[in-house]
């Protein structure tokens, strides 16, 4: 039996119950914490290329997201006392900004939710089917409330920003913020790279707690967005 069947760990979720393949119990939890640690993708970040400038006028307009765009989820379990982050990505994500003045005055970003994957499949539909019950609430969306200052970023620096906004997940509406980096891209592209703070419990989704494997409260929405006018 090689290494990676020895060590997948399968989780399902179904009236409450944790199911872990017997593989990974023979394995141990340590080798699937370290796996599933292995994974998981890095925090979104600017690329390197990301240092030129945009002229403020050419700036102004609308922007919008390209296919190298992304979005998902990052959440942290215990699994029998060991650290385990688990990350979900995808591609499915569509982005709107319009910049007026050296400002991003306004912006959307609408996640696909039913198209986020990790690694294991049965955690994939339990977030799917479960937690989230994206047969109903098939998308997130972020909606910027506040304009935010960008000229920094413009005139070819990396810019932090604080994005004020709401959050539509699980029916649900919530006021938040995001940590962001802006940059201008070769080619007078724009990236926008963070991150959005959640917790599961604010939207009606209750994280498992299982005595030997527990999923935090709180977890984050992270995205990736490459623009162009």
């Amino acid at each position: 039996m090689g290494l990676r069947t020895r060590t997948k760990v399968i989780i399902g979720i179904s009236t409450g119950v944790v199911v872990i393949a017997a593989a990974a119990v023979i394995a141990g939890p340590s080798i699937y914490a370290n796996t599933v640690n292995g994974q998981a993708a890095a925090a979104p970040s600017l690329q390197a290329t990301s240092s030129a400038s945009l002229d403020a006028a050419d700036a102004d307009g609308t922007w919008t997201s390209t296919k190298t765009s992304y979005a998902g989820y990052r959440v942290h379990e215990v699994l029998q006392g060991n650290d385990v982050n688990v990350v979900g990505r995808t591609k499915d994500v569509e982005g709107t900004a319009e910049v007026d003045g050296g400002s991003l005055a306004t912006a959307t970003v609408t996640v696909q939710v039913a198209k986020i994957t990790t690694p294991e499949s049965a955690r994939d539909a339990y977030f799917r089917d479960t937690a989230l019950e994206t047969d109903k609430f098939p998308t997130a969306t972020f909606t910027l409330t506040k304009p935010v200052d960008v000229s920094t970023a413009l005139d070819g620096s990396t810019q932090d920003v604080t994005l004020t906004g709401t959050m539509d997940l699980h029916g649900v509406t919530k006021a938040v913020t995001a940590d962001a980096q802006v940059a201008v891209g070769t080619g007078g592209t724009v990236q926008v790279a963070g991150s959005v703070p959640i917790t599961f419990a604010d939207y009606g989704v209750k994280a498992p707690s299982l005595g030997f494997v527990t999923v935090d409260g709180k977890g984050s929405v992270e995205f990736s967005l490459d623009l162009q006018k």
